[in-house]
């Protein structure tokens, strides 16, 4: 029964065309990485490099399990293997190792830059465990959690938003507000419940992930091995409850998204339409999981950090700035508010609001869309409303951060108009990007990853090899420039490039749209297609 599902993965031209290009830009991300690492376990250098190969682990678990275990459920077809033989939990245990398997090759594909990393002395052979083991693990973490919250019921769901919410605020309270004067802030509390809530909230700072695999790429390993170990398995048993949990739910949750009504009349009223249909539909498509609880946790942040920086020196002495120094040294208001532009490009580029979870799907949506007196605006428009909804508020703590850096002093209002007209113009061409790649038909997860992981790291590299006039000219780049130094020639060309490219490309795709959809239904519509 097993290898059926190996043989359906291996013979599906769609997930053998996702998994080469997964493993590219696993390749070319890594080796882009390069520059970070010293020889030998050298400093920030190194913990960086891990904490990149954590977050492409993190990232590639949530693309190649997440999304297929949560699209699983959207398809009817699979009411019949759910009334088979094969149970609903053991089908589920069998995508699950599918999908597992994938993920494991993509990660050890990068296996033989680590061999000719430790054969040049820039890593122990030690190094290469936790460099596989934990991006791998906490990406199949990733995944099973998302399929998790996508079945749960939607009360769950609901409370359990609002739990995690409550905790971001209890962590921006004691891990940013009072920060390194935490136990000045407990001494209202008895003795023991001091040492209780000081020894719970450093576990939560040291024994993470990131913290973790940053400590034992800059320390003795005979020191870090005990703690990654104890994090592994934690890991590990985290894993197998989200297995069994989604293993549980998928039945329930098919019958709920197809037989279950998800709004009732009589208890709630449904917004009117608005008078263009397909905009209306994409920006609700893209709302059903709104992401509150990162807009929380990324905007009281930045709420914090800009406080801290207008106050300056005026910031009270019993309120903690060690997280705020760490930024400062990082990139500070500038560094930050472009990586928020970055994320406020990921729904962008990667075409949330019109993509489909197969080819199926979206021949049976172009059947009717196609028939529709539609032009090429309608879906630019529609797709364009879905992913400003999603992405305007990351954009907005930008807003906010640059605001923050002039009224500091950090920088000056023409500085911060050029990052954000930098930040429009990097939004504007990840979009026209991501649209063109709809219009073709192409799945934009390579492209998403690309432009929001690849391209940052490139230009990181650029600078780091000695030649920021062509780092300059990477569009991710130009947005942080902006506030390092004044607007001059070298700085506009990154810019005018993005402009250009961008209006290019939008010019190309809204032309070509129709006719290159019409292409694909026909090509698609009645094969027999393998996903």
């Amino acid at each position: 029964m097993l290898s059926a599902f190996f043989a359906l993965a291996a013979q599906s031209p769609g997930r053998q065309l996702s998994f080469r290009k997964a493993v590219v830009l696993h390749l070319v991300i890594l080796a882009s990485s390069l520059a970070f690492i010293g020889n030998g376990h050298s400093g920030d250098g190194s913990a960086l490099f891990g904490t990149i190969l954590l977050i492409v682990g993190i990232v590639e678990g949530a693309t190649l399990l997440g999304w297929r275990l949560t699209q699983l459920p959207k398809s009817q077809a699979l009411e019949f293997l759910l009334v088979s033989p094969l149970r609903p939990r053991r089908l589920f245990v069998a995508e699950s190792l599918v999908g597992m398997s994938r993920l494991a090759l993509v990660t050890l594909s990068g296996l033989p830059i680590f061999v000719w990393l430790i054969s040049r002395g820039s890593l122990d052979p030690l190094d290469v465990g936790p460099l596989l083991i934990m991006p791998f693990t906490w990406g199949a973490i990733t995944g099973f959690g998302l399929s998790v919250w996508a079945y749960e019921p939607v009360a769950v769901r609901r409370w359990g938003e609002r739990f995690l919410i409550g905790l971001v605020i209890l962590y921006l309270a004691i891990g940013v507000l009072a920060g390194e004067h935490l136990k000045a802030w407990l001494k209202w509390l008895p003795e023991d419940g001091q040492r209780m809530v000081l020894n719970a909230f450093l576990a939560f700072h040291r024994f993470n992930p990131f913290q973790l695999i940053a400590y034992w790429m800059q320390n003795d390993i005979s020191a870090s091995i005990e703690p990654v170990c104890w994090l592994q398995v934690s890991a590990m048993v985290m894993l197998l409850a989200l297995l069994i949990r989604s293993a549980c739910r998928l039945q329930g949750h098919f019958h709920e998204l197809h037989y279950q009504p998800h709004v009732d009349p009589a208890s709630s009223r449904r917004p009117p339409m608005s008078d263009k249909p397909l905009t209306w539909w994409a920006t609700r498509r893209v709302m059903r999981y709104s992401g509150r609880i990162n807009f929380w946790l990324i905007g009281g942040f930045g709420l914090l950090y800009s406080l801290y920086s207008i106050a300056g020196s005026r910031w009270p002495a019993w309120m903690g700035k060690a997280v705020f120094l760490i930024c400062d040294n990082l990139g500070g208001l500038g560094g930050l508010a472009a990586a928020l532009v970055l994320l406020a490009s990921v729904p962008a580029a990667f075409q949330y609001g019109l993509w489909d979870s197969s080819s199926q799907d979206r021949c049976r949506r172009l059947e009717l869309l196609l028939l529709a007196p539609l032009r090429p605006t309608d879906y630019w428009e529609a797709a364009c409303a879905a992913a400003w909804k999603r992405g305007r508020g990351y954009f907005a703590v930008a807003c906010l951060l640059w605001s923050a850096a002039w009224l500091s002093g950090q920088a000056d209002l023409g500085q911060i108009l050029a990052a954000l007209a930098s930040g429009v113009l990097v939004w504007g061409l990840y979009f026209a990007l991501g649209f063109r790649a709809f219009s073709r038909g192409l799945q934009a997860n390579g492209l998403g990853i690309i432009l929001t992981l690849g391209l940052p790291i490139l230009a990181y590299t650029l600078f780091k090899a000695g030649w920021p006039m062509i780092a300059a000219l990477i569009p991710p780049a130009s947005v942080q420039l902006a506030m390092r130094q004044p607007a001059d020639w070298a700085w506009v060309c990154g810019p005018v490039l993005s402009g250009a490219l961008a209006l290019i490309v939008a010019r190309y795709g809204l032309i070509h749209c129709d006719a290159e959809l019409r292409r694909w239904y026909a090509v698609h519509h009645g094969s027999k297609v393998m996903t």
